[in-house]
Formats: C-alpha cells, structure tokens, sequence
C-alpha cells in the first residue's frame, strides 16, 4: 500500500511533456491511484511510453503488462 508521499510523487513523475501522455496518466491515476508499478513505467522516456501505450510498442518487462493493458484501456 501506498503512502501519501509516494502517491504524490508518482502524480508528480505522471506530468509529461508529451499531451497525450498527460491526459492518459491523469485519468489513469484517477483509476489506479495505487499503482506502484507505474513507477516503472514513468523512468522511460516519454517517446517510448507512449509508444508502449498506444500499443506500437511492446519493450517492457513482462511483470508490467497488466499496468501496461490498464494504461491501454485508459
């Protein structure tokens, strides 16, 4: 479970340069706000998630594929 801090962190890693990222990761936290996996996620650069989000890409560790198909769906 996560605290407070981490969860304010993780919101703080979910602002992007990239729009489109922003506004999945937003309602994506509004969803999963516990997601500690996401953290993962948020370390790669923005060119790259959204190509992992958009489905163009799938180079990601496979212990994140459920993050992964939520951020999908989201």
């Amino acid at each position: 479970m996560m605290n407070c801090v981490d969860r304010n962190r993780l919101k703080w890693k979910c602002r992007r340069g990239l729009l489109e990222l922003d506004l999945v990761l937003e309602r994506y936290m509004k969803t999963n706000p516990q997601d500690e996996r996401l953290s993962e996620l948020l370390d790669l650069p923005d060119n790259d998630l959204w190509d992992i989000v958009c489905g163009r890409s799938d180079q990601y560790a496979f212990h994140l594929h459920e993050t992964v198909a939520r951020l999908r769906a989201a």
